[in-house]
């Protein structure tokens, strides 16, 4: 791939890991208005996404196989496009039942992203490590800005901005990325920069294996933690938040962004250090902080959402490393599109793990502790990985 093409590349794979993130994260500060205008209790606006939320999951594996078969670059800009027009329909609606209508879109366009454009910059990068990573901040920005500009836009207009203004930007980048194409200053790319030396048949079974159920419980600790912590902290902080969605999006854009940007600490670690040592630390220390959020309060509460997105961060490069390193390039994006299956499959159960917690206990306690038990099991299974260090080479051009 030349090199514009691969800058421009990982250019769109970024923005839209940041989009990705801001419109399945928006809706639960966005909810929170929803409630008091509505008049309806936050644990039933949650529910509205789960079915959005299931699809980001399940519609991964077809994308994936979409984006290997057909094009990365043509699939990304049909999730741009798709994703912005159903981020503007439903700040149009006016019901429930519409609403939730316009949020599984949402769900089913956001699924394009992962097996599609992380295998696209995958297969672009000379230095895996550190482009997820760089990838990885763009994600952690979208999460930690979706509250900030849905609370912000919600707050100077109303909650259809919060979902209308994001919509109009990613329709914009769409656009963008479909003339790119034609202009030909994109391309769908030759052999990937940096490849790996093949796996045994044995260490890809067992490593699959293990890896179904870290990425579940990794998607499970995500989306449990992203539906609850706006409401964690109106809960447990409004006298530090204020009245308002604001004061809550601006304590979520910090946690995210302060956790997000170790990232970069993940990504240096990745393509230095081996991948099953950083993968069971991070597991292992997430059974402490998970048990200690469910009862926290005040700077400690703050001080340990930092870290569990900061554990997170740092695991996700490592990673999606492993899952590259143990899967062959040609179906590479069918890997992460079973990968993000699994991910976004436990965002519903996830989503209705919240609601039914909140709605049953008032707060999210007996949440944070079924996630440290989750994170333990984990753990264990980590310690089963292939004791190996990856040795990457750069491939050679075709003549």
């Amino acid at each position: 791939m030349k090199a514009g093409s691969a800058r421009l590349a990982l250019l769109f794979s970024c923005l839209g890991h940041a989009y990705m993130h801001l419109f399945t994260a928006f809706y639960f500060v966005i909810a929170l208005s929803l409630e008091a205008e509505w008049g309806i209790p936050n644990h039933e606006l949650l529910k509205l996404w789960a079915l959005g939320s299931l699809l980001v999951g399940l519609a991964a594996l077809p994308a994936g196989w979409l984006g290997d078969r057909w094009s990365a670059p043509g699939m990304m800009t049909v999730y741009f496009i798709g994703l912005g027009l159903s981020g503007i329909v439903c700040g149009l609606m006016d019901s429930t039942a519409a609403l939730m209508l316009g949020l599984t879109a949402i769900g089913l366009f956001s699924a394009i992203y992962h097996p599609v454009g992380i295998a696209w910059l995958v297969r672009s990068a000379k230095k895996r490590g550190m482009a997820l990573a760089v990838n990885g901040i763009f994600g952690s920005l979208g999460v930690a800005s979706a509250g900030l500009i849905a609370g912000l836009l919600i707050d100077l207009f109303s909650w259809r901005a919060a979902f209308i203004v994001p919509g109009v930007i990613c329709l914009g980048t769409g656009i963008a990325l479909f003339l790119a194409l034609r202009l030909g200053w994109v391309s769908e790319g030759g052999p990937e920069e940096a490849t790996d030396p093949p796996a045994a048949r044995n260490d890809m079974i067992r490593v699959f294996l293990i890896l179904l159920l870290t990425m579940s419980v990794m998607g499970l600790m995500f989306h449990a933690t992203q539906a609850s912590l706006p409401k964690v902290f109106d809960l447990r902080m409004r006298d530090l938040t204020g009245e308002g969605a604001f004061g809550i999006g601006v304590l979520v854009a910090l946690v995210y962004t302060a956790g997000g940007i170790m990232q970069l600490a993940g990504g240096w670690m990745a393509d230095r250090f081996p991948l099953k040592l950083i993968y069971v630390g991070a597991f292992a220390l997430q059974i402490p902080v998970m048990a200690l959020i469910a009862t926290a309060g005040s700077m400690p509460l703050i001080a340990l959402a930092v870290l569990t997105v900061l554990l997170s961060a740092v695991a996700l490069p490592a990673e999606n490393m492993l899952l590259a390193r143990y899967t062959p390039q040609k179906h590479r994006g069918l890997a992460y599109g079973v990968k993000f299956v699994l991910a976004f499959a436990v965002a519903n159960p996830a989503i209705l793990l919240a609601s039914w917690v909140e709605g049953s206990s008032g707060d999210y306690v007996w949440l944070y502790l079924i996630l440290s038990i989750a994170a333990a099991g984990a753990a264990f299974a980590t310690l089963f990985l292939p004791n190996k260090r990856p040795q990457a080479t750069v491939a050679v051009p075709a003549e």
